[in-house]
C-alpha cells in the first residue's frame, strides 16, 4: 500500500511496547543460582527481584521473591542501582517506599515464608552496592544520609561506607572517624577480599565526576571488621577513572582504569600495592562505563586464572575471556552486539543482560563448561535464555535494521551513529520522496546507545520515519579523549554532531532536508532544545525531561550532579555568562519550531520548572507546542500507560507539524496555537 512517510499502520502498537515488558536490571549470581531485577510497567514500574535455581541445568522456573508492594530500587545519587545482593542463599535489598533494607533467605522462600523481614528503620538514609560479609553476619555498603541539620536548614547529603548488622540492624560507618578525619563526597565498589581481611573501594570529590577522575583505596581489617590501615593505591597525579575494583577467589585486586586513554583491565601490584603501569590486555577498546548507577560490572573470575569479560568498540559489545597465564584476550562469536553492564561471573558460568539489532534483551546464562568447550574445540556456544524483556513477537517484515556509522563533524573530527531506515513491508512511500528523519540525542550526556532491538525506535522506523541515534562527541565507548569533546562544549560539539549526521544523511539522498526531527531525554532533551533554539536546521523536536535553564540547574540540582556543570560547561557563578548564554530559556526569542514538552511532576534532577517556563514562552511566541505532564513520574517514566501515551502523543504531534494523516485520530492532545501559521 502507498501511503505518506509518518503515517503507516504497524503492529508495533504503543500497546504491544509495554503489554508483557519489563526492564531488566541488576544481575547476581550465587552459587548456581540465578537472581535479576525486573521493572514493570504493567505494576507501576515496581521492580521486583526475580530467582531461578540451577541454572545450568535449568530444572526450575523463574519465581517472583519480593511480593507486591515491595519494590527493588535505591535512590543513592537519585539513579540508584546496586539496590540487592545475595551471598550463600542469603538476600537483602533496598525498598523504594521507605528506602529500608530487608533481608530474605531462599531457605525461608522454600518453607513457604514470602514476607521480608525489615533489617534497618525509616531515618533519611538510602543504601546501595550491596555486599555480605558472611563471616561476621553483616552487610557492607554505600549510605547516603538525608537528614536535616540542626537548624532545619537545607545540605548536600553524607555520603559513606557503613556496616549494618544483619541480625539488629546496628549501623557503623566504616570510614568516619579519626582514620579519616576528613571524608570524601563520594563512595562506590565496597569489595571484600575473599579473607575478609582487606576492603577496596572508590571514592571521589566534587566537582569530579567518576568518569572523570576516581580514587582507589585499600584497607587492612582487623578481627572485628573495622578499617585499620588505609592506602590510596591509584588516583593522585595524572586523572583516571577507576571502574570496578574486584578481587580474585585468590586474593589479588583488579580493576579497570582509563589511565592509558581507555577503560582497560589491571592488577595491584601486591608487593607494591600500586596501579601496574601496564594493562593486562592492552586494546583500543572500553572494559568500563560511565558509573551513573550502581551495581555495575563488566568482568568476573572464573577461575583464579580465568577472567570473562565484556568490552565495546566502535558502538559494538563483544564477550570476550582471558587467560591470566598467557594474558590473551578472546573474543567469542555470539548473536549479540550490546551488553546491559551487569555481567556476573562465577566457577559456574556467565550470567548477563544481552541483546542484537533483531533480539529483544535477554538474561543469558553460558556456563563455564561452555566456554572450556569452545576454547578446546571451536564449538558452538550453547545459551540459556531465562528472560526476554519482551515476549510478543514481531515480523522482520516490520523491523529496521541499523547500521553503523561514522561520518565528519567539526575541526576534522568524525563522530557515531546507529542509522535506521523506515521499513515496513505493509507499505511503501509515493515515488520520490524521502523519509523524515528522527535524531535521537541520548542522555547523560556522559553515556552511549547500543544497537539492541528497541520497540520504542522501531515505533518509529516501522510507521515511515528514519532514525539516526547518535552517539556525539563526549559518549562513552570511544576512549577517554572522545569522552571528553564535551569539556567546556556542552551545547555546542553535541549539537554538531547532531546537525552534521542528519547532514551526511541528507547528502547521501536518503532523507528528507525538510522535515528533520530532533528529540532527546533528560541531557539529551537539553541538547534538543539548545539545537531548536541556537540553530536553525530541525523542524521540530520533542524533549522528554529536557533541560531548560541552565542556571535553574546549577542552582537546584541534587548532590551528585550539582557540580556536573562545573566540567560541562564551567564553574558556576564565575562563569555565569556562558550558562546564560547556553540556556534556550533566555533566547526563546530564537526558537522558531514547534516543540512537544515531556515532564514527571516528581523529577528531582530536572525541576518541572524548567519546561513549565519553555512551554510559557513558546506560548507567548505564538509557535505550536504542546505540554504533557505525569504527576506521579520523576526521572523517566515507568508506568505503562504514560509510556504508551509520550508515544501517542508526540506521533500525533508531528503529524499535525509535518502535514500527513493518521488513520487512527483518537489520541486527545492539547497542541497550543496548533492554528499558527509556521515559517
Amino acid at each position: 500500500m502507498i501511503r505518506d512517510y509518518g503515517s503507516w499502520t504497524s503492529p508495533i502498537t504503543p500497546e504491544l511496547i509495554v503489554t508483557d515488558s519489563v526492564r531488566l536490571g541488576d544481575l547476581c549470581l550465587d552459587q548456581d543460582n540465578a537472581y535479576w531485577l525486573e521493572g514493570r510497567p504493567n505494576e507501576g514500574g515496581r521492580n521486583v527481584l526475580v530467582g531461578l535455581g540451577r541454572v545450568p541445568t535449568m530444572t526450575s522456573q523463574p519465581i517472583d521473591l519480593t511480593p507486591s508492594p515491595f519494590n527493588v530500587r535505591s535512590r543513592v545519587h537519585e539513579y540508584g542501582g546496586g539496590a540487592f545482593t545475595v551471598a550463600d542463599g542469603q538476600i537483602v535489598f533496598s525498598n523504594d517506599t521507605d528506602s529500608c533494607l530487608y533481608r530474605q533467605s531462599v531457605k525461608d522462600l522454600q518453607d513457604g515464608a514470602t514476607e521480608p523481614a525489615q533489617l534497618t528503620q525509616p531515618d533519611q538514609c538510602r543504601y546501595a552496592d550491596l555486599v555480605i560479609d558472611t563471616e561476621r553476619n553483616r552487610l557492607i555498603c554505600v549510605a547516603e544520609d538525608h537528614s536535616p541539620v540542626e537548624n532545619g536548614t537545607s545540605q548536600e547529603p553524607v555520603n559513606k561506607i557503613v556496616s549494618i548488622d544483619l541480625e539488629t540492624g546496628q549501623t557503623i560507618d566504616l570510614i568516619g572517624g579519626c582514620l579519616f578525619p576528613a571524608s570524601d563526597d563520594f563512595y562506590a565498589n565496597p569489595r571484600l577480599s575473599p579473607d575478609g581481611c582487606q576492603l577496596a573501594w572508590v571514592s571521589w570529590n566534587h566537582p569530579d565526576m567518576p568518569w572523570d577522575n576516581t580514587q582507589l583505596w585499600l584497607s587492612e581489617l582487623d578481627q572485628n571488621g573495622q578499617l585499620t590501615t588505609t592506602e590510596r593505591i591509584a588516583g593522585e597525579g595524572t586523572p583516571s577513572s577507576i571502574f570496578q575494583p574486584e578481587w580474585s577467589p585468590d586474593g589479588n585486586l583488579y580493576y579497570v582504569s582509563d589511565q592509558n586513554g581507555w577503560w582497560n583491565l589491571y592488577r595491584l601490584n601486591p608487593s607494591e600495592k600500586r596501579l601496574s603501569s601496564e594493562p593486562i590486555v592492552e586494546i583500543e577498546a572500553e572494559m568500563g562505563l560511565p558509573q551513573w548507577v550502581f551495581g555495575m560490572s563488566t568482568y568476573g573470575f572464573l577461575s583464579t586464572d580465568q577472567i570473562c569479560c565484556t568490552y565495546t568498540q566502535d558502538g559494538i559489545w563483544y564477550l570476550a575471556t582471558i587467560n591470566l597465564n598467557q594474558p590473551k584476550l578472546e573474543s567469542y562469536p555470539l548473536p549479540f552486539t550490546d551488553f546491559g553492564g551487569t555481567l556476573k561471573v562465577n566457577g559456574h558460568g556467565t550470567l548477563l543482560t544481552a541483546s542484537s539489532p533483531d533480539t529483544f534483551s535477554a538474561v543469558v546464562f553460558i556456563s563455564a563448561d561452555q566456554l572450556d568447550s569452545h576454547r578446546a574445540a571451536g564449538t558452538d556456544i550453547s545459551m540459556n535464555t531465562l528472560r526476554f524483556a519482551n515476549q510478543v513477537r514481531v515480523s522482520d517484515r516490520y523491523l529496521s535494521t541499523p547500521e553503523t556509522i561514522e561520518f565528519p563533524t567539526e575541526d576534522e573530527l568524525t563522530a557515531h551513529a546507529f542509522f535506521y531506515p523506515p521499513h515496513n513491508a505493509d507499505f511503501s512511500a509515493p515515488g520520490g520522496v524521502k523519509p523524515p528523519l528522527i535524531v535521537i540525542s541520548h542522555g547523560g550526556p556522559t553515556g552511549a546507545t547500543g544497537n539492541g532491538l528497541s520497540l520504542h525506535t522501531q515505533f518509529w522506523t516501522s510507521r515511515g520515519f528514519a532514525v539516526l541515534d547518535v552517539n556525539y562527541g563526549g559518549s562513552t565507548g570511544y576512549g577517554r579523549d572522545y569522552r571528553h569533546r564535551l569539556q567546556g562544549k556542552w551545547g555546542i560539539v553535541d549539537i554538531d554532531d547532531c546537525i552534521n549526521g542528519a547532514k551526511y544523511l541528507i547528502q547521501r539522498g536518503w532523507v528528507d532536508p525538510d522535515q528533520i526531527v530532533i528529540r532527546g531525554s533528560s541531557a539529551g532533551g537539553y541538547t534538543t532544545l539548545s539545537a531548536l533554539t541556537f540553530r536553525d536546521f530541525f523542524k521540530v523536536g520533542a524533549s522528554y525531561y529536557g533541560i531548560g535553564d541552565l542556571e535553574a540547574l546549577a542552582k537546584d540540582t541534587h548532590k551528585f550532579e550539582s557540580r556536573y556543570l562545573d566540567y560541562l560547561i564551567g564553574p558556576y557563578p564565575e562563569n555565569r555568562q556562558t550558562y546564560l548564554d547556553r540556556s534556550p530559556i533566555h533566547s526563546v526569542d530564537q526558537l522558531n519550531c514547534p516543540v512537544i514538552f515531556f515532564q514527571g511532576l516528581e523529577d528531582k534532577v530536572v525541576p518541572p520548572n524548567q519546561a513549565q517556563a519553555m512551554v510559557e514562552a513558546l506560548d507567548k511566541k505564538g509557535l505550536m507546542v504542546a505540554h504533557v505532564t505525569f504527576p506521579q513520574e520523576g526521572h523517566g517514566f515507568r508506568q505503562a500507560e504514560n509510556i504508551k501515551q509520550t508515544l501517542q502523543a508526540e506521533l500525533h504531534f508531528y503529524a499535525q507539524v509535518m502535514g500527513f494523516d493518521l488513520l487512527d485520530q483518537s489520541t486527545i492532545l492539547e497542541i497550543r496555537n496548533a492554528d499558527s501559521n509556521l515559517p
